[in-house]
């Protein structure tokens, strides 16, 4: 390694940041993320984190950056002035969606709304058979005034979504040259570039959403790379991708849609990795910041991911979210953070969705919030200090956060100030572990069988009660478990995917095409990575979705390099087998298999991150900071429970629970029945009691 490298993730309460000096050391911070402009906290925190490693803007050599903008810009509905062009007859493909029901017997259940209301949905005469075949050639003179008409009521946007644009774009493309000619401001989002599968109505959505964020990434992205210019960086900014790859702000300008969970991805990647240095590789990726908690399986050392991802689930019910077709690792995340809002609800205690965020605040933080929350609860219950969080650049107020539990929370259901904090976090804990099924149970996975890897600013301290609930034997508890977000970045690949949908019995397959298909996307995706200037060999990943023929849902599956042959085709019809005899524990090889979807990754190695061995070998001791009272309902309320500095803990060192480590960016609590040990890299492993 021969240059600095920064990554700074967003979140929904606070902005990481991780610089790594030439020589390997880490520099760490966290700040409050700043509203309407998470950029102002961006660049203050690069600044400050520059200046304390001695690093100019000049020296930097990569900066790399994770931001759920794109999800709140859908979940909020603040996108503006966007507009849709379909196919004559389809206008109402958004609206109608699917038929079926994400929740049966639930007779008051909505559907997303569509992102763009149906007086800006318009329709252009014009027909593209499935097998590429134009029945009607397009109306060029009524697309005309439809693109007038849609410029006359203020669109800037545009997403333009022909029926089976994925085999034959001829009509899309002609008819984005007609928006360039009647509104050459108006931008234009393609579905054969940004989505080319087929499933008219998930094609769609994916397309929209790549629209209705596209105006804002870009002005985002373009202020921020900007403003870095300024400073004096001279590198490129590169962005997480929802898959776990990064690339190029430019090519996140163009495909947007791609970064709409940036910042999760980032965290899970490093989960891993502290997996495979602890011997792990079947985990449970756990992520609680200040405004949601994130959680995915890994397996084999691998994230599980989807190609159908779906944003603002109801309840996390599969079709209850906006869809999209893009590569995503297979996150769950629900509103669980230490910014939730407690509340007495109906006799009992409620936490979430509902967060604080950073403004005002939790009202410990004493920024105007009036209302508990989780970290307010874990401030009374001692698991947080007042004068070291967050490094001790901030100061909590007890007395604040007494207030809100006890007004808001513990009188209205006549409990005890103690009793309400420890129902505040026990109840977060509950909502988590229902999440914590969904991702491993609902998967085919035993929680038993696994190992839980916690971090973000608030894992750590919920982690081990979590794996306690689902009877989860050991945790990994890394250290700078605050910034693994941000760490992730700089552990991220270049990667770019592409699909295209081609529809064929594997028996049928024309073979010349299917090779072009994916000459085609090889040359489209190898484009992408060469503009992020990686160094060295790029790789090629292939995979194709496959099912028996007259069923709905498909399988991925491998498919071998190189040009394809009919042999080739047999050992993906192999794969295919197998892997359907995993899922379901049958298969039936004589039955004909159709092929749905082709794809590719390519992926361009980056500089690696290196992580500092932990001190040389000791005891805890050496680490004691001090003690302080902290509530364990199993010790029958607050004990007096001994403090570890994280820093000074060497590696080999052991704690027994209830014990209480802190650091810069979090604090872990082990409660009692739990021992930790410390690894060679820092990290805490727990052998979890009941």
């Amino acid at each position: 390694m021969s240059q600095y490298r920064i990554g700074f993730d967003v979140g929904g309460t606070f902005t990481d940041f991780v610089l790594q000096t030439p020589t390997g050391d880490l520099h760490t911070a966290k700040r409050l993320t700043t509203y309407p402009d998470p950029s102002e906290a961006c660049l203050a925190g690069l600044d400050d984190v520059l200046v304390r490693a001695g690093c100019s803007w000049a020296q930097l050599g990569q900066a790399v950056h994770g931001t759920t903008i794109g999800s709140n810009l859908v979940i909020e509905r603040k996108g503006r002035d966007v507009a849709l062009i379909t196919t004559r007859g389809f206008r109402d493909v958004l609206i109608i969606g699917r038929s079926k029901r994400y929740q049966v017997y639930d007779l008051q259940i909505e559907k997303p709304r569509p992102l763009i209301p149906r007086r800006l949905i318009a329709e252009v005469p014009e027909r593209t058979l499935a097998d590429g075949a134009v029945l009607e050639a397009l109306d060029e003179t009524e697309a005309r005034r439809v693109i007038r008409a849609l410029v006359a009521r203020g669109v800037r946007t545009v997403a333009i979504c022909l029926l089976h644009a994925y085999v034959n774009p001829a009509h899309e493309r002609r008819l984005a040259e007609l928006v360039a000619e009647e509104a050459p401001g108006i931008a234009v989002s393609l579905s054969h570039e940004v989505s080319p599968t087929f499933r008219e109505y998930e094609r769609t959505s994916t397309t929209v959403v790549n629209a209705y964020i596209m105006g804002a990434i870009r002005d985002y992205l373009a202020s921020l790379r900007g403003e870095m210019g300024r400073r004096g960086y001279e590198g490129r900014l590169f962005i997480m991708q929802s898959s776990g790859g990064i690339a190029t702000a430019e090519a996140m300008e163009r495909y947007p849609v791609r970064m709409i969970e940036s910042g999760p991805a980032a965290g899970t990647l490093m989960a891993a990795a502290y997996g495979e240095l602890a011997g792990r590789r079947d985990l449970i990726a756990f992520d609680m910041g200040g405004t949601t908690a994130k959680l995915a399986l890994i397996h084999g050392g691998r994230p599980l991911v989807t190609s159908l991802f779906e944003l603002h689930r109801v309840g996390g019910a599969a079709g209850s979210g906006l869809p999209m077709n893009i590569q995503a690792l297979d996150l769950v995340e629900i509103g669980a953070g230490g910014g939730s809002i407690a509340t007495a609800r109906l006799g009992v205690v409620a936490v979430g969705p509902e967060s604080a965020s950073s403004t005002p605040g939790p009202a410990c933080y004493a920024r105007g919030g009036l209302l508990p929350t989780v970290t307010d609860a874990n401030l009374v219950l001692g698991y947080l200090s007042p004068d070291r969080f967050a490094g001790g650049t901030m100061t909590l107020d007890v007395a604040n956060a007494r207030r809100a539990i006890e007004e808001r929370v513990a009188r209205p259901l006549g409990l005890t100030l103690s009793e309400a904090a420890w129902g505040i976090h026990l109840v977060v804990n509950s909502n988590m572990e229902l999440a914590t099924r969904v991702v491993s149970i609902e998967r085919g996975h035993d929680p038993r069988d696994l190992t839980l890897v916690a971090f973000g600013g608030s894992g750590p301290v919920h982690g081990c009660r979590l794996a306690q609930a689902l009877r989860i034997p050991r945790a990994i508890l890394p250290a700078a478990a605050g910034v693994t977000a941000a760490l992730g970045l700089l552990s991220a690949e270049v990667k770019f995917d592409v699909a295209r949908s081609y529809v064929r019995r594997l028996d049928a397959v024309d073979l010349r095409h299917l090779n072009t298909i994916y000459g085609d996307m090889e040359a489209q995706a190898l484009q992408v990575v060469r503009e992020s200037a990686v160094e060295g060999e790029m790789a090629i990943q292939r995979t194709a979705d496959l099912r028996y023929v007259g069923q709905g849902y498909e399988l991925n599956v491998p498919v071998p390099p190189g040009t394809l042959d009919e042999r080739e085709l047999g050992r993906v019809r192999e794969a295919f087998d197998e892997a359907y005899q995993v899922r379901y524990g049958v298969a039936a090889p004589r039955e004909p298999v159709e092929a749905v979807t082709w794809k590719l990754t390519a992926l361009g190695a980056g500089p690696r991150l290196t992580l500092a061995p932990a001190p040389r070998m000791g005891r805890a001791d050496v680490a004691l900071a001090g003690r302080r009272q902290a509530y364990f309902p199993e010790k029958a309320g607050y004990v007096d429970t001994p403090v570890y500095d994280r820093y000074r803990l060497p590696a080999g060192a052991q704690i027994a629970g209830p014990a209480i480590v802190e650091e810069r960016e979090s604090t872990t609590v082990l409660p009692p029945g739990c021992g930790a040990r410390v690894d060679d890299w820092g990290s805490l492993i727990v052998e979890v009691g009941s």
